[in-house]
C-alpha cells in the first residue's frame, strides 16, 4: 500500500474515533514529515519500511531537525500508533512491524518549575501594561497565567474553556482533557475573583461576551499556537536563563507547589487528570528532596516530648 494512502486512512480512522482536532493535526504534521523522508529515500510503500528506515528517520530528526529526547519519544509514540493501525487493518503482519525493536530514548528527569520570583516578574510586567494602550492583551495574558498556575490545566484545555464551564458561584470549572474526558475541578477564591474581574473586562471591551473564556482582539477563541506565541514574546522580554517559559511549566509548577505544601499524590492525580498514578509519582520521585525538607520542618515528632 502506498504510504501516502496509508497516512490518509490513519487520519480517517482517528477522526472516526473522535480524537481531538489538535491530536489529529499533530499526528499529520509528523507523518507528513516521515512520508517526505521516505520519499527522499525512494520508499513509497508501507511494506518497504524497515526498522532501519525508522532508525535513519529518528537519526535525521536528532541531527538535522535538532529534536530533543522528549520530542523524539513523542514521534516514536506516534509512529507506533500508525504502524499498529497498519497491523489492525491487515496491511502489515505483526512480524513486519518496523517499530517492534524501537524503544524510547532516555530523557533527562529534570522538570522545570517557576520560582516565586519568576511568577512575580511576569505578573508585574502585565500589571504595568494594564494602564497603557495594550490593556486588553495585558489583562488577558495576566489572567491566562493565573488560570494555568491556579488550576494546573493543560494548554488545550484552557483554550477550549467556555464561560458556561466556569462556575464562579461554586468555584469549580469543567475541563475536557485527553480523550475527551470530562472532569470538574475546584478553583480557589482568588482565581474566582480574577476570572470574575476578567469577565467584566471582556463585557466592557466587546459588544457581547464570547462563549470562550480566552479570546483574541476580534473576540474569537484563542488557538494553542496563539497562546504559545504569547509565551514566546514573554520569554524574550523576561529572558529567564534557568527555566523554560511555556504553558506546561505552569502545570509542573502547580504540581510542585501542591506536593511541597503537603498535598497528597492521589488528590494531585485527580486535579491533573492523569489516567494513572505513573506520571504523578514521577513528580513525587523528582521532588522527593523538597518533600523530605518539608517533612523535617513539619513532622509531628519534632515537637513531641517523649
Amino acid at each position: 500500500m502506498l504510504l501516502k494512502f496509508a497516512v490518509q486512512d490513519f487520519k480517517d480512522d482517528r477522526e472516526f474515533k473522535n480524537l481531538s482536532e489538535h491530536t489529529i493535526k499533530n499526528y499529520m504534521i509528523q507523518l507528513s514529515e516521515f512520508q517526505n523522508f521516505c520519499v527522499e529515500k525512494e520508499i513509497l510503500n508501507v511494506e518497504d519500511i524497515t526498522t532501519n528506515t525508522i532508525k535513519m528517520y529518528l537519526l535525521y530528526c536528532v541531527k538535522v531537525k535538532k529534536n530533543n529526547p522528549v520530542t523524539i519519544n513523542t514521534k516514536i509514540k506516534n509512529l507506533k500508533a500508525f504502524f499498529n493501525y497498519m497491523i489492525e487493518s491487515e496491511i502489515l503482519s505483526q512480524k513486519r512491524n518496523p517499530m517492534i525493536k524501537i524503544e524510547k530514548v532516555k530523557t533527562d528527569t529534570k522538570i522545570d518549575v517557576f520560582s516565586d520570583n519568576h511568577i512575580k516578574q511576569m505578573l508585574n510586567y502585565y500589571r504595568r501594561l494594564k494602564g497603557r494602550e495594550h490593556s486588553f492583551y495585558a489583562y488577558r495574558d495576566y489572567t491566562i497565567i493565573l488560570t494555568l498556575l491556579g488550576s494546573g490545566m493543560r494548554l488545550g484545555e484552557m483554550c477550549n474553556l467556555t464561560w458556561k464551564e466556569v462556575d464562579l458561584i461554586t468555584g469549580t470549572i469543567i475541563v475536557f482533557g485527553k480523550n475527551r474526558m470530562q472532569a470538574s475541578i475546584p478553583i480557589t477564591d482568588r482565581l474566582v475573583k480574577e476570572l470574575a474581574e476578567y469577565k467584566m473586562f471582556c463585557l466592557q471591551n466587546f459588544s457581547e461576551l464570547s462563549t470562550h473564556v480566552f479570546v483574541n482582539r476580534e473576540n474569537q477563541p484563542m488557538t494553542t499556537n496563539a497562546v504559545k506565541n504569547v509565551f514566546k514574546r514573554l520569554k524574550e522580554i523576561m529572558n529567564f536563563k534557568d527555566v523554560r517559559l511555556s504553558a506546561h511549566t505552569f502545570r509542573h509548577t502547580f504540581a510542585h507547589r501542591f506536593l511541597i505544601n503537603g498535598g497528597d499524590v492521589f488528590t494531585l492525580q485527580k486535579m491533573l487528570r492523569h489516567s494513572n498514578l505513573k506520571m504523578t509519582e514521577k513528580y513525587l520521585a523528582i521532588w522527593g528532596t523538597a518533600l523530605r525538607e518539608q517533612n523535617q520542618k513539619f513532622n509531628p515528632l519534632n515537637h513531641l516530648e517523649y
